[in-house]
């Protein structure tokens, strides 16, 4: 009787912006053969170097990286998108004999790994357009009664108050036609991504007094980088054509600036304080999100 398969082990790597965690995958990667896997909302986009500190590209000759630089930047990625790539990569890697390693500290697709994000439910652009004409003429009571007369068992947990999700109810409703809570138990019954494998979540962490240290250094290094010049190239190129990118830190203070909103000689504070922001909520979002992760302070506890 032969032995039972060991099962493939997924490792992903986490952290607050500028844990280190570029640093520790590589060195990790590097001694294991790895392969490693962006989960960063902002190394998608070609030409997003500076103010996102993505790995070099003597880094990325060292190791093998994946969904860095696929979209332009005017062209927003989203979740579902994203999901669908990283699952092709995850197992292209494995059939290959290699292991990956997913790293970023963006928490929303982090979590693409560990569960369903989508109900796979695809909006024509007709039913946009209808949707968006019917609030237009209509306004927000109308869409609630296209939806009370599509959905009989009621709306569910549904923010009828929010315009935005009101209109991506109804589509989905039209575009399927299925009920809400037809789609809610759809999507609860979707298997989980990598069922049978096994799943190890990292946050790498350093103390407070350095992680502070390395922010305000950070910072600076990308002003003196010449941060501002890569903002002017991506607004020629459409970065204010997508909300993801133009409002990301770095980007949106450097925005300012050229639009004289704020001095140049700020910049740098002014993108120290806003990351100092971030990892407080990031610290809150693993503390809350991310059940059964394991705190390392090092690359060789990665294992």
């Amino acid at each position: 009787m032969s032995a039972p398969t060991a099962p493939r082990k997924l490792r992903l790597l986490t952290g607050c912006t500028g844990a280190g965690k570029t640093a520790a995958a590589l060195a990790w990667a590097e001694r294991s053969g790895a392969e490693i896997v962006s989960c960063d909302a902002l190394l998608f986009y070609r030409g997003m170097d500076i103010g996102t500190a993505k790995p070099s590209a003597e880094e990325r000759a060292r190791v093998p990286h994946h969904l860095i630089d696929v979209l332009p930047v005017d062209r927003p990625m989203d979740v579902g998108r994203y999901a669908d790539l990283a699952r092709a990569v995850v197992a292209d890697i494995a059939e290959r004999g290699k292991q990956a390693i997913v790293v970023g500290g963006s928490g929303f697709y982090l979590q693409s790994f560990r569960r369903p994000m989508t109900d796979g439910i695809e909006r024509p652009p007709k039913v946009r357009s209808e949707v968006a004409e019917r609030l237009r003429t209509e306004g927000m009571p109308g869409l609630r009664r296209e939806l009370e007369r599509l959905n009989p068992e009621g709306l569910g947990k549904l923010d009828t108050a929010n315009p935005r999700r009101v209109a991506a109810a109804l589509e989905r409703c039209l575009a399927s036609g299925l009920t809400l809570a037809e789609l809610v138990r759809r999507f609860e019954a979707q298997p989980a991504p990598f069922a049978g494998w096994e799943t190890d979540v990292m946050e790498l962490v350093v103390p407070a007094g350095e992680l502070e240290r390395r922010i305000e250094e950070r910072a600076w290094q990308m002003v003196k980088a010449g941060l501002l010049n890569e903002v002017r190239r991506l607004r020629e190129q459409g970065l204010e054509r997508n909300p993801t990118a133009s409002r990301a830190i770095g980007y949106r203070e450097s925005l300012a600036v050229l639009d004289g909103k704020a001095p140049e000689n700020g910049l740098a504070a002014a993108i120290a304080l806003s990351t100092r922001q971030l990892v407080k909520k990031q610290r809150t979002w693993f503390r809350t999100q991310l059940a059964g992760r394991r705190q390392i302070t090092q690359a060789a506890e990665i294992g």
